[in-house]
């Protein structure tokens, strides 16, 4: 099969119908083999039913219904475990994404031998100062902290070798950085292809604001598992030892200060008077707690098991 075609979803029932026939026009036209997974992220409108009725009427379409809404990342990995085709394309289900994109992307994994391709929406039809203006900030951290010369971390529209999508674990909301996730598993060939941007023509955008204060913060979750993720310890017991030998050398400062003065007759005072106490006391508590963070860390590496992290009441 040449591409399976990912798409999650969350109360799109105006917009599928007319996608589907776009993208079945475009893979007739170029004669590609495929198959189209709608992964139906607990909409509360008819989304399912319209996915199950273009699935009676043809093969090629597939769907996943989730019980409840459990987000982005969780849709494309069912959609990535079910994929077949040589190459994977994820796309947006309000029209803003265009097929008419799809072969170019499929050519650049296929015969350029990438292992993805991102997306980049040059010219947007979004809200400049509550989605462009974020967007853009949001990005460059991304590239500054991944080191990929992305411009669109975030476009839902990109091309995966099937390889990748079956090493990756896209978790959390990490669907903002499969990029960077790639890059991690050893994926080295990735880059980017200016794509067309839609305006929305039904509904509205389920995203608001919040989504890039949470990107900034999956983002530093990221770049910490990136460096530290296998040996937690490394982090938090070198901040722990060093906070505690802080500590240590200031109790022992205070202690060699109280001597001398008593043994030259000189003023002193309480060690308890000494604002160095409370510094040295405070250092010593806050790096034995680093430290037994970074042990509890390890730990926990050693004993965890994987969980279900969403539940399918059907598949067709």
């Amino acid at each position: 099969m040449d591409l399976s075609i990912v798409i999650p979803l969350l109360n799109e029932s105006e917009s599928l119908k007319e996608l589907h026939l776009w993208i079945k026009g475009v893979m007739q036209q170029h004669g590609f083999s495929y198959e189209i997974i709608f992964i139906n992220d607990g909409s509360s409108d008819d989304s399912w039913e319209i996915i199950k009725t273009l699935s009676s009427d043809s093969d090629a379409v597939k769907g996943i219904n989730f019980k409840t809404n459990y987000g982005k990342s969780q849709a494309l990995h069912a959609g990535f475990i079910e994929a077949q085709g040589d190459v994977v394309i994820t796309m947006d289900a309000d029209l803003q994404d265009n097929p008419e994109e799809i072969p170019e992307l499929y050519n650049l994994i296929m015969k350029e031998d990438y292992d993805l391709i991102s997306g980049w929406k040059k010219k947007r039809y979004d809200s400049v100062i509550f989605k462009n203006l974020p967007s853009k900030l949001f990005n460059k951290a991304a590239r500054w902290t991944s080191g990929l010369k992305l411009h669109d971390f975030n476009c839902g529209l990109k091309a995966y070798k099937l390889e990748v999508v079956k090493t990756i674990d896209v978790n959390g909301e990490m669907h903002r950085y499969i990029p960077v996730l790639a890059k991690q598993a050893g994926f080295t060939k990735i880059s980017e292809k200016v794509v067309k941007h839609q305006a929305r023509k039904y509904g509205k955008t389920k995203f608001g604001a919040e989504r890039f204060i949470n990107g900034f913060l999956d983002l530093v979750t990221l770049w910490f598992f990136s460096k530290f993720g296998k040996r937690p310890m490394h982090f938090f017991g070198a901040i722990g030892v060093l906070m505690f030998f802080v500590g240590f050398l200031s109790a022992i400062w205070i202690g060699a200060s109280k001597l001398y003065k008593l043994w030259n007759g000189l003023p002193n005072i309480l060690v308890v008077d000494n604002p160095w106490f409370y510094i040295a006391l405070s250092a010593m508590i806050i790096g034995v707690q680093m430290f037994l963070a970074g042990f509890l860390g390890e730990l926990l590496l050693k004993t965890k098991h994987q969980q279900k992290r969403y539940l399918i009441s059907e598949k067709i």
